[in-house]
């Protein structure tokens, strides 16, 4: 059976052409430093995602636990998604059999979180249930953080070694897919990169709207660069 297997797919690419878009990709290429790689950005969001977690339950106040709840929200969703377009792909695409049941691993886990993130994002944090509902998504998702940088990234890399630059090109355009991606999380996309991007260009203008009223640290402006 063909495996599918594009570093970023059609919808995508077309999105970043877009001449009405370049303020925005300019925003997300210049945030991944010369010689980053791929390992480094996605390691980077997981301690952002980390920090953001700790906000929530380590507050009492239901506002503050609210703004870094949808924090948190609107960076696993794009950091999920820029994943599964760009580095699941990679590993089928440079490591085979091994990559491609790696990949496939990964993208079951994701769907699980998705699950639980969609339940989460939909709820306020003055519900009982808010706090315990996101220890339960990061039971989850902690144990993939922990897979993917002890075991899958570090092959990913090793992999990568003899093709110059490959990494950093990734880390680029990882920055770059999460600028279009959604805000949200929808699990029923779900992981196929051709089928989730084309979905995934539908949803993003609504998440990215919508967030324009939802609260974030430090004030209530939509942090997608889309939406300025």
């Amino acid at each position: 059976m063909m495996r599918l297997r594009p570093l970023v797919s059609a919808p995508i690419m077309g999105a970043l052409r877009q001449q009405t878009l370049p303020c925005a990709a300019r925003q997300f290429s210049a945030s991944v430093k010369p010689g980053t790689s791929i390992s480094e950005v996605i390691t980077k969001d997981h301690r952002e995602l980390e920090q953001y977690y700790n906000e929530v339950i380590n507050s009492n106040d239901p506002d503050h636990q609210q703004r870094f709840g949808n924090q948190f929200t609107w960076e696993l969703a794009r950091h999920s998604v820029a994943e599964e377009l760009i580095v699941y792909p990679a590993f089928e695409s440079h490591m085979g059999d091994k990559g491609h049941a790696m990949a496939e691993d990964d993208r079951k886990q994701h769907h699980r979180v998705k699950e639980l993130l969609k339940e989460f994002q939909n709820m306020k944090a003055e519900s009982a249930d808010y706090v315990p509902k996101l220890k339960e998504l990061w039971s989850v998702l902690s144990q993939h953080i922990k897979e993917e940088e002890e075991n899958d990234l570090p092959a990913l890399e090793a992999a990568l070694q003899s093709a110059k630059g490959e990494s950093e090109g990734m880390a680029k355009k990882f920055g770059l897919t999460k600028a279009f991606v959604p805000s949200r999380s929808h699990p029923s996309a779900g992981e196929n990169p051709y089928f989730e991007s084309a979905m995934g260009m539908l949803a993003a203008p609504i998440d990215h709207i919508a967030d324009i009223f939802r609260k974030f640290p430090g004030n209530t402006k939509s942090p997608n660069p889309s939406t300025k």
